[in-house]
């Protein structure tokens, strides 16, 4: 997405950021959740189970406040498309879905929108 189309969707979010962010990739991070093998850590949000990983960042951390993160992970577990939510931090989720990365950005976003007065 541009930047013209997300100050377009999210200008709750947009009108309150200090930053001149032009990514999704500033407020929310998902990236696909896969086994490394070649890494001797350990998975603490099992692949098998969790197809993909949600960070929220700093920025919108601080636009939202503990409260409303809470209520954000209470909004993500809820939502009907998230099959399975694992909280691992309050900023860092696990989720089993058929939802696309793109599809999933948006869902937070829209709640994080939604959440700010």
């Amino acid at each position: 997405m541009t930047k013209e189309i997300l100050v377009q969707k999210y200008p709750k979010i947009f009108s309150k950021l200090e930053d001149d962010i032009d990514e999704v990739r500033y407020l929310v991070v998902v990236d696909e959740n896969y086994d490394d093998e070649d890494s001797d850590e350990f998975d603490a949000i099992d692949p098998e189970d969790y197809n993909y990983l949600v960070y929220i960042t700093e920025r919108l951390q601080a636009l939202l406040s503990e409260e409303g993160m809470v209520v954000l992970v209470k909004q993500l577990e809820a939502h009907s498309r998230v099959d399975l939510f694992y909280l691992s931090e309050i900023d860092l989720y696990g989720i089993q879905t058929t939802m696309t990365q793109e599809q999933i950005e948006q869902m937070v976003l829209q709640y994080a929108e939604e959440l700010l007065v």
